[in-house]
């Protein structure tokens, strides 16, 4: 007897700076999957936050441009409608949702917040790892929890800005000194970030990061190379090989990582065995610092100067194009991309499985 397909929903888009990166993963993972064995659904978001639902794939889009469904007229309720099926009483349209979301209303917790109330499947991480990882100042304060050493950092909201920036400008000289980089609190890809050198620079560098975020994050500059790893699990995560990014400019922003094309990924990463074992066991702690699952790349600075690891962020959902840093290390673990997929629909529906066993009553 032929075994059904599961129905997969594909959440690309969305409200959010990463807008365009989310539709190139999107787009990848529409590419990879073994339409034997699952057939998929369309959920575009647009970047003022409007669905449209597509219909059923059982092949590939041929172009990138497609995945906005623009043929499609807008309508949320029909989109939405797919979503929470299940809460009718009969079966669900859809078996499990692939939010494939950068950054704001998409890797943050509150979509996944939606899913949770959908009571539908969903791959990643939950609402409250979303939220910490997607938060930096959040994040750090569960690495230094956790026991994990960072750089020295500081940050303060938008408000606290208008109010007293000559105190904050003292403090972060006094405390960090220049270099330093500035970030928004709540965004990926390294959009909004830039690195300050003086006070004029540093200002500059604030209100460009508030453009993005009501809170900033600055952080002390580290002369080191820059490593990632990927995690891959639930309650027992496994990490893969290292990599090393060389990036194309002075620091690896958003132009680095998209634009020029010009960044090296050292795959595996060229650093000694010790080092290399160290640094899975430090990704899979910063894993379970923000209670994790599915999947998770972690980011890592290596100090020139005396060799120490350092914990930078994690990503809960990094970029997953076939030439994205995540599925090239497990590529080069042994995992390939379209296993991969299959490995982060199962954990997505053993992590529902078990909540589902939960109870919510009080036991009489």
């Amino acid at each position: 007897m032929e075994q059904a397909k599961l129905t997969v929903g594909l959440a690309y888009g969305g409200k959010s700076g990463e807008h365009e990166v989310s539709l190139q993963t999107a787009f990848a993972v529409m590419n990879a999957f073994d339409y034997d064995k699952y057939e998929i659904i369309p959920f575009y978001i647009s970047k003022q936050g409007l669905w449209k639902i597509g219909g059923k794939l059982e092949a590939p889009m041929p172009k990138l441009e497609q995945l906005k469904l623009e043929e499609i007229p807008v309508d949320t309720g029909k989109a939405l409608n797919a979503v929470f099926s299940g809460l009718e009483g009969g079966e669900r349209e859809i078996d499990v949702m692939f939010p494939l979301l950068h950054g704001t209303n998409g890797e943050d917790g509150t979509i996944q917040g939606l899913f949770e109330m959908a009571n539908i499947p969903y791959i990643g991480a939950g609402v409250l790892a979303s939220a910490a990882g997607m938060d930096k100042v959040v994040m750090k304060k569960l690495f230094s929890d956790a026991g994990l050493d960072q750089c020295k950092y500081c940050y303060f909201s938008a408000d606290a800005w208008k109010r007293k920036s000559h105190d904050l400008i003292v403090d972060v000289e006094d405390q960090l000194g220049y270099p330093v980089f500035i970030k928004p609190a709540n965004l990926g890809s390294s959009v909004g970030i830039s690195k300050a050198s003086d006070k004029e620079s540093f200002i500059k560098a604030v209100e460009t990061a508030f453009r993005y975020d009501t809170k900033v994050i600055v952080e002390e500059f580290v002369d080191a190379r820059e490593l990632e790893v990927s995690v891959l699990g639930n309650d027992e995560p496994e990490a893969s090989v290292p990599g090393e990014i060389v990036s194309s400019g002075e620091y690896y922003d958003y132009a680095a990582k998209y634009l020029d094309g010009k960044s090296q990924m050292l795959i595996p990463a060229p650093v000694d065995p010790e080092t290399a074992d160290h640094l899975r066991e430090l990704a899979v702690a910063a894993f379970r610092a923000i209670e994790g699952s599915g999947i998770t790349r972690a980011d890592f600075f290596l100090r020139k100067s005396d060799g120490r690891l350092l914990i930078n962020e994690v990503n809960t959902m990094p970029g997953f194009t076939p030439f994205s840093m995540y599925p090239l290390l497990w590529r080069e673990t042994g995992v390939s991309y379209r296993t991969l997929l299959d490995r982060m629909i199962e954990l997505a529906l053993e992590r529902y499985q078990i909540k589902q066993s939960l109870h919510y009553d009080k036991e009489q």
